[in-house]
C-alpha cells in the first residue's frame, strides 16, 4: 500500500475491518496519520482543484486550496470550501434498505442486500439474457472504482450495457474528438487561458461553471479580446470585450458564416492545413454558401457584429475556442463541436501555447469516465468492436477474451428506453440521480417504476431515484475512499480517505468487490485487491495507447507532482506542472492528419408555436449549486447562497406582456410537464426566452427529449414553453 496512508487503528477503522471480513473482503485501507495535513483533488466540478485537509486525531476537521498546485493556485469556489460538510450530514445512508412486501423501505445486513441482488439480477438474466440488467454509472467515483465496475458487471457478471452520467455532459466532445483528432483528447492546459490574446467562449458561462478557470483567465496578461457566444447575457457574457447574443441553437450557421469569412479574409494557415489535416477543401466548399447575410438571419445578429468577431479572430495570434454544455447538450452537438475544430484547424490554432479548440469537462472525474469506465470504450479508450483491442486487453487482464463483450454498450437513452420495450428489467445506479436529472422527467419516473428491480447505491437514501429504489445500498463519498481522478486538462490527481463513513456506508470499490465475491466470480478480480492495484492495471492497460500512463510511479508521484497530465509513458521526463497535446503536428488518425468533420445544419425538434411561444434556456445558476444538490443542498451555506425555490428569468418587455412582475408566482408549462417558480425580470434574457436552472427537481419535467444522433447525449438548452400567470392556471 502507498505510503500515504500510514497506520493508524481505531475504533472506527476496526468495524470496517469486520464488515469487509463478514463479505469476503481484503481490510479495509487505514487512515492517514493524526494531526496531518494532506492535499486531494475537489470532488465536484472538472477543474480538478486541490485542497488541503487538515486532520485531527486522524479525521478531517478543516480544508483550505492549495496554495502551490498548478490548478487552482490557493483559489476555491464556494462548493470546494464546503466539501466536508455534505459527507457530515446526519442524514446519510447508514444500512442496506430493501424494500419490504408493505413498500417500505427497512434496514438490512449486507449479506442479505448482496444476496437479494445477486438473486434478482442472476434471475433476470437467466430468464431474459445479458441485455436484461445494465447499470448508470457517474463521473463523481475515482477512476478505479469506475474501472472495477466496468469489467465485474461485463467480464464477471456477464452483462453487457452500461453507462454514465457522462452521457449528459461529455458525450459529445468525446465523438467530436475522435472523429477529428482519431481520439478523445482535449488538446489544451490551463496556462492556455493565460496565453492567448482572443480567447472565445461557445456555450460557456465560465464565470459560473467553471469560477476557478475564469480566474486563470482574468490573469492573462495579455489584455486579450474576449469573445462569448451565448444567447444569454450571462455573467461570463458581462464580463466579455464582445458578446454574440445568437438565437438558441444557430451556433452552427454562425460557426460555419465564420469559417467562410475566415476564408474570405485569406486567414487561413495553408501550410498548417496541407501539412497536418484532410478535408479541408470539401469543408471550404461547404461553408461557401453561408453569407453574413444568410448568418445574420439564421442567428439574429447584426452584420457588423458578425464582421468584428471574424477580424478579431483573423488578427489573432494565439487564439483559443473553448466550449461547454451550452455545445454538447444539443440536437447537433458533435457538429457545432467539430465546426469549433474546424476553426481551430483552419487557422493553425493548436498546438501551440494560447491555442486549441478545447472542450471544458463537466464533472470531476469525467475524464476518468472516458477513458477507464469499460462503458462506452473498452479500457484505455479502445474499441470493443476491434477484436484486436478485446485480445489485448483479455492478454493484459488474463482473462477469457470471450467475456468481452464485442460491441459497445447502448447508451443511457436507450437503456431506459429499453424498459418501455421490455428489454431492460434491472438497473443498477450508481452515484447518481437520474430520476432528477434525466431529461422529459415524467416518462423517466413512468419507466424506472415499471423495473422488476432497482439498486440504487448512493450516499443518501432521500434522492428521487433511491425513493423509487427495491434495494439501497450506502456508499463512502469523496473523502471517504481513495482513488484518482482526471480532470478536464488530462490531470490525473490522487483522493484520500480522511473521514470515515457513517455506519456500514462502504466504498463502492469494497461495495463491487462483494458483489463480484457474492455472484461467484470474486476469484477473477483477486489481482484488483485495492484502488492502487487497480490503478497498476489501468497503466498496463493504457500502455501504447494515446493516454499511456506507465511512467507514472505511483500515487505518490502524483502527490509530488502536483498531478500529472497524462500521456506520461514510460521513460517520459519529469513532467512539467501544464503541457499541451499536437505540438508536432501529429494526431492519433492512421494518417496522423486531423480531420474536417462539417454536415448542414438541423432544425431544432420542437420549435416555438402560438401554443408554447417561448424557448426555455437551463444551465448552471450558481458557484454554489451542483446539479441535483443531492450534497449541495446539506450545506447551510450552500443553500444560502442561491434561492431555495426555483425561479424562471423573464426579460422585461415580456414580463409587462405577460402583466407579470419580479416575485410573482407563476407556471411554466411545456407539453411534457409543468413547474411553479418564482419570477425573476432581467434582461440577461432575451425576449421570447426563459431561463431555468438546472438543479431545481422540477426542471426536467418540461425539458425535450432530443438527443443528437452520434453522441446520443440529450439537449436540454431548447424546448418550447409557455408561461401562465395564477388567474390562467385552469385555462386550457
Amino acid at each position: 500500500m502507498s505510503g500515504i496512508f500510514r497506520s493508524v487503528d481505531g475504533r472506527r477503522t476496526r468495524e470496517l475491518k469486520r464488515v469487509s471480513g463478514r463479505l469476503g473482503l481484503p481490510q479495509v485501507p487505514e487512515r492517514l496519520a493524526p494531526d496531518a495535513t494532506t492535499s486531494m483533488v475537489c470532488g465536484y466540478c472538472s477543474t480538478g482543484c486541490s485542497l488541503e485537509v487538515h486532520l485531527r486525531d486522524g479525521v478531517a476537521v478543516n480544508l483550505s486550496p492549495h496554495v502551490s498546485y498548478p490548478v487552482n493556485r490557493g483559489t476555491a469556489c464556494p462548493k470546494g470550501w464546503e466539501s466536508l460538510t455534505p459527507m457530515q450530514a446526519g442524514d446519510r445512508l447508514t444500512s442496506p434498505m430493501l424494500r419490504n412486501k408493505h413498500g417500505r423501505l427497512e434496514p438490512v445486513g449486507w449479506d442479505t442486500a448482496l444476496s437479494v441482488m445477486c438473486e434478482q439480477f442472476g434471475a433476470l438474466k437467466e430468464a431474459h439474457g445479458p441485455e436484461s440488467v445494465s447499470f448508470l454509472s457517474t463521473g463523481q467515483i475515482p477512476t478505479e472504482e469506475m474501472a472495477l465496475l466496468g469489467a465485474v458487471f461485463k467480464f464477471g457478471m456477464g452483462f453487457r450495457h452500461g453507462d454514465g452520467n457522462t452521457r449528459q455532459c461529455m458525450a459529445t466532445s468525446v465523438v467530436a474528438y475522435k472523429q477529428a483528432f482519431g481520439f478523445d483528447a482535449p488538446p489544451y492546459t490551463y496556462a492556455d487561458f493565460e496565453e492567448s490574446d482572443v480567447v472565445v467562449l461557445v456555450g460557456s458561462n465560465l464565470a459560473v461553471a467553471h469560477p476557478i478557470m475564469w480566474q486563470r483567465l482574468a490573469a492573462n496578461p495579455h489584455d486579450p479580446e474576449i469573445i462569448v457566444i451565448d444567447p444569454r447575457t450571462t455573467e461570463t457574457a458581462q464580463g466579455a470585450t464582445q458578446h454574440l447574443p445568437l438565437a438558441p441553437k444557430s451556433d452552427l450557421v454562425l460557426l460555419y458564416g465564420l469559417a467562410k469569412a475566415l476564408l474570405d479574409r485569406g486567414a487561413v494557415d495553408r501550410s498548417f492545413v496541407a501539412a497536418h489535416t484532410t478535408g479541408f477543401d470539401e469543408f471550404a466548399l461547404h461553408v461557401s454558401g453561408y453569407s453574413v447575410d444568410r448568418v445574420s438571419e439564421a442567428t439574429g445578429l447584426s452584420a457588423a457584429a458578425l464582421e468584428r468577431v471574424a477580424d478579431t479572430i483573423a488578427d489573432g495570434e494565439r487564439v483559443s475556442f473553448w466550449w461547454t454544455m451550452g455545445v454538447n447538450q444539443s440536437h447537433e452537438g458533435v457538429r457545432t463541436a467539430q465546426a469549433i475544430i474546424d476553426l481551430a484547424l483552419m487557422t493553425g490554432n493548436i498546438g501551440r501555447p494560447g491555442t486549441g479548440a478545447n472542450s471544458i469537462t463537466g464533472q470531476c472525474n469525467a475524464m476518468g469516465s472516458r477513458l477507464f469506465s469499460n462503458t462506452s470504450s473498452l479500457f484505455g479508450g479502445r474499441d470493443f468492436a476491434d477484436a484486436g483491442h478485446r485480445a489485448e486487453v483479455a492478454a493484459i487482464l488474463d482473462i477469457d477474451v470471450a467475456r468481452i463483450p464485442d460491441g459497445p454498450s447502448l447508451a443511457y437513452d436507450q437503456i431506459i428506453e429499453g424498459i418501455a420495450t421490455g428489454m431492460t428489467r434491472g438497473l443498477w445506479v450508481i452515484a447518481t440521480n437520474s430520476a432528477h436529472s434525466w431529461i422529459n422527467q415524467s416518462d423517466c419516473h413512468d419507466l424506472l417504476d415499471r423495473l422488476e428491480f432497482l439498486v440504487v447505491q448512493d450516499l443518501y437514501a432521500d434522492t428521487e431515484t433511491a425513493q423509487r429504489a427495491d434495494l439501497v445500498l450506502p456508499a463512502a463519498g469523496w473523502g471517504e475512499k481513495d482513488g484518482t481522478f482526471i480532470n478536464s486538462e488530462r490531470r490525473i490527481g490522487p483522493v484520500k480517505r480522511v473521514l470515515d463513513s457513517p455506519g456500514q456506508a462502504l466504498a463502492d470499490f469494497w461495495i463491487f468487490k462483494a458483489v463480484a465475491d457474492r455472484w461467484g466470480c470474486g476469484e477473477m478480480f483477486s489481482a484488483w485487491s485495492d484502488p492502487e492495484a487497480v490503478f497498476e492495471i489501468l497503466q498496463r492497460c493504457s500502455a501504447g495507447t494515446p493516454c499511456d500512463i506507465t511512467g507514472i510511479d505511483g500515487y505518490e508521484m502524483l502527490d509530488r507532482a502536483g498531478g500529472v497530465q497524462w500521456p506520461h509513458p514510460t521513460g517520459a521526463p519529469t513532467p512539467a506542472p501544464e503541457r499541451r497535446l499536437f505540438a508536432d503536428g501529429r494526431f492519433f488518425t492512421d494518417d496522423g492528419r486531423a480531420r474536417f468533420c462539417f454536415e448542414d445544419p438541423r432544425a431544432v425538434q420542437e420549435p416555438t408555436d402560438h401554443r408554447y411561444p417561448f424557448v426555455l434556456l437551463t444551465g448552471r445558476g450558481t458557484t454554489s449549486q451542483w446539479h441535483t444538490q443531492t450534497r449541495t443542498g446539506r450545506s447551510d451555506v450552500l443553500r444560502g447562497l442561491y434561492p431555495a425555490d426555483a425561479y424562471v428569468e423573464v426579460n422585461p418587455v415580456d414580463a409587462e406582456d405577460l402583466r407579470c412582475r419580479h416575485g410573482d408566482r407563476v407556471r411554466v408549462e411545456s407539453r411534457r410537464g409543468a413547474m411553479t417558480a418564482t419570477v425573476f425580470v432581467n434582461a440577461a434574457v432575451q425576449c421570447g426566452h426563459l431561463f431555468v436552472p438546472m438543479h431545481y427537481p422540477e426542471t426536467n419535467q418540461l425539458t425535450f427529449p432530443a438527443v443528437d444522433p452520434y453522441s446520443r447525449q440529450p439537449s436540454y438548452k431548447h424546448c418550447a414553453v409557455r408561461i401562465r400567470t395564477p388567474e390562467r392556471w385552469e385555462v386550457g
